[in-house]
């Protein structure tokens, strides 16, 4: 067995718990809560789905996503009947292995880009998404992630914008004029 093997037990080998080796008699740390939510949320959207046309016709519009959310509720149920019976895994917790505070904080960062994103545009929102997480992930010097973050933005901004012309929002960066600028700088070249 090599070094990272005798760290591990057969549970923790990296692989996701859907594969065969993960705990088949135990209930993981929120597990149940998780199971909980996703059977409220079907009975929400087969509700909604009612609400399109009710039960008038098998040929009305609201007969498939009714369908369709029903099976939903029913396998929900039935997991969430099974899960409540199996014992709490005692080895685990939440905060270290189902949702240590890197994923809640990335999780953070990811909304704050998404909330910034039409107030103040792509490109300062996606300049301080990269600074902070990889100031967050890699923990170096300012003049480092300052630099990595300008030049990878440098590079998505001209691949995706320039090269591709796909429109993101403006937002209060001066990107127009800067576009026509260089356009105008290379026209006047030829």
């Amino acid at each position: 067995m090599s070094q990272t093997e005798d760290k591990y037990d057969d549970h923790h080998d990296g692989r996701s718990d859907a594969t065969p080796g993960g705990y088949a008699n135990e209930r993981r740390p929120g597990e149940l809560i998780f199971t909980l939510f996703l059977v409220i949320v079907s009975a929400i959207l087969l509700l909604e789905a009612y609400g399109i046309s009710g039960l008038k016709k098998l040929s009305s519009p609201g007969v498939i996503p009714m369908a369709t959310t029903g099976v939903m509720l029913v396998t929900g149920l039935i997991i969430l009947f099974q899960t409540v019976r199996l014992p709490k895994v005692a080895t685990e917790t939440i905060a270290k292995d189902i949702l240590p505070i890197v994923v809640i904080v990335f999780v953070a960062i990811l909304a704050g880009f998404s909330f910034l994103l039409k107030p103040l545009g792509f490109v300062p929102s996606a300049f301080m998404f990269l600074v902070f997480s990889i100031k967050f992930l890699s923990r170096r010097n300012w003049a480092y992630v300052l630099g990595l973050s300008l030049l990878t933005l440098v590079g998505i901004w001209l691949i995706f914008r320039v090269v591709f012309s796909v429109l993101m929002p403006a937002g209060v960066f001066p990107e127009a004029e800067l576009i026509q600028f260089f356009r105008t700088l290379f026209a006047g070249a030829e």
